[in-house]
């Protein structure tokens, strides 16, 4: 199955990894589920992640990987419906793995964080993989497919 653009395989609905969020939300009125990989430390907003330009459209670019930009700011200074990057201060400004948890899950996180990811929930199934549809950006990211 297909949903985003991302491949589902046969991993059920509770094997979701360890270090992952998913939350029920309402996105204009349909049932979705917004899910991330609590590395809030790495999100720094689509509009705000450094990017590396491949042409003379500026669309046409590939975002930088997380060990090129290390730790992304507390407040990257973006905001979606009165809503900012969710931070819980453990020390270093942001919330992590251990702290994290679903009810931190907010507008930013849906529309703004490119770490997240939103799902129809009718196109969820037992065999949805959450982890396939999350990017990796261990490596470098093209906004555009070659």
């Amino acid at each position: 199955m297909i949903v985003n653009n991302k491949i589902f395989d046969n991993t059920p609905l509770d094997a979701v990894r360890q270090n992952m969020i998913k939350k029920d939300i309402i996105y204009f009125g349909s049932p979705c589920v917004l899910i991330c990989d609590e590395k809030c430390n790495k999100a720094w907003g689509i509009n705000q992640r450094e990017r590396h330009l491949l042409s003379d459209d500026e669309d046409d670019y590939e975002w930088l990987t997380d060990d090129e930009l290390g730790e992304a700011p507390r407040d990257p200074g973006t905001y979606e419906g009165g809503h900012a990057k969710p931070t819980v201060d453990i020390g270093h400004g942001v919330f992590d793995s251990p702290n994290a948890d679903a009810s931190k899950l907010n507008k930013w996180c849906c529309r703004e964080c490119e770490r997240s990811e939103m799902i129809e929930k009718s196109k969820v199934t037992d065999e949805t993989d959450f982890e396939a549809l999350l990017d990796d950006f261990s490596k470098r990211k093209k906004n555009k497919r070659d």
